[in-house]
């Protein structure tokens, strides 16, 4: 049990030190932000907007496709 909490002890030490932790974890915290503001400003549902666009989009060029290799 000792063991394990001087491991545990260690590896926290280590990582309050690392920088590159830190910095890679600022890039999933601004990930995440980015990804909320898209959901935000762009909405979920596919009814109607960008969503209902790419909706159509995707099935236009999935009919062509399976079109073109039909032939």
């Amino acid at each position: 049990m000792l063991q394990s909490y001087i491991k545990i002890t260690e590896g926290l030490r280590r990582l309050r030190t690392d920088k590159d932790g830190v910095v890679s974890f600022e890039y999933v915290i601004v990930a995440a932000c980015v990804v909320a503001a898209v959901s935000a400003a762009f909405g979920t549902g596919t009814a109607s907007g960008i969503g209902s666009v790419l909706t159509t989009s995707l099935t236009s060029i999935g009919t062509a496709v399976a079109n073109a290799v039909s032939a």
